[in-house]
């Protein structure tokens, strides 16, 4: 007498399903956490990503208060209230380049060849290494909140939430756009020249540095086409609603497109991941 047996093969592949989302979150998990700690171990990294952009604000802030008052004479936001957002996305912009520069060092050392061999999606390599640089970026940016009562901004609550909401975004896409650099690079020398010859310019024409309203009619469209401009607004409009000045896009609007810059360089990076890896580079 034989019995037929049959086998449930739903069931195995849903197994399999949550088994590959296990391993993928285990490889997000393994590479962000080892960012962080590798960041924390040099400490030079720390003062440089932390101690720039805190010198460029007071230097700046001290230098242009007598003379500089957003939105007129009669404005009560002096310049070290309205640079502070731009010191925020400053740390972040720093932060972004020394964690992504560790894409270059990975690649010199082997690490990098031996996940990408790894049977793991190259999506859960890119999620990880811009998490864990974007955490890196948002932990040493939102440092610098607790200097609000000092600079008479109260944005309350809901306030910092928002803010932090437009930081996390941030430093998303700027890590996401530093791994873009940095995995079709081999020298760090370059990685460093590409990155001020790109994210500089993006920051000092984002509305950080100088009101967008006051630019030079040659600047203005490349403010406007800026990403990083509603990235800067949206946090200004965060913690200092109408800080922003009447021309300045909405917050809602400004969210949104900080939010697409973000998923944008995610998936340039998946796709850029997702190609050979050229032994030149290796």
């Amino acid at each position: 007498m034989s019995f037929a047996t049959s086998q449930p093969t739903a069931p195995i592949a849903q197994s399999s399903t949550i088994s590959g989302f296990g391993h993928a979150a285990q490889a997000i998990e393994a590479l962000w956490w080892r960012d962080i700690v590798r960041f924390y171990r040099q400490r030079s990294r720390i003062v440089g990503a932390l101690a720039t952009p805190l010198l460029f604000w007071l230097l700046l802030g001290s230098g242009f208060s007598g003379s500089f008052r957003a939105g007129g004479a009669e404005s009560s936001v002096g310049y070290a209230t309205f640079f502070y957002p731009g010191v925020m996305v400053m740390i972040v912009l720093f932060t972004a380049i020394f964690s992504t520069i560790s894409v270059i060092e990975d690649r010199r050392e082997g690490f990098l060849q031996a996940v990408l061999v790894a049977p793991i999606s190259r999506a859960a390599i890119v999620a990880g290494k811009i998490l864990g640089g974007s955490t890196l970026a948002l932990g040493q940016a939102a440092i610098l909140l607790a200097a609000m009562p000092w600079l008479d901004i109260h944005p309350g609550a809901s306030g910092v939430a928002l803010a932090v909401l437009v930081l996390t975004l941030i430093s998303f896409a700027l890590t996401g756009l530093g791994f873009i650099i940095a995995w079709q690079l081999d020298s760090t020398q370059g990685f460093h020249a590409i990155m001020n010859l790109v994210l500089m310019p993006m920051w000092l024409l984002s509305g950080a540095f100088f009101p967008p309203q006051g630019a030079s009619s040659w600047l203005r469209p490349l403010i406007v086409m800026n990403p990083l401009t509603y990235g800067v607004a949206a946090l200004r409009e965060a913690l200092a609603p109408g800080a922003a000045g009447v021309d300045a896009p909405s917050f809602g609007f400004s969210l949104g497109v900080t939010f697409v810059f973000a998923l944008a360089t995610f998936l340039i990076a998946r796709i850029l991941a997702n190609r050979p890896l050229d032994t030149r580079l290796a």
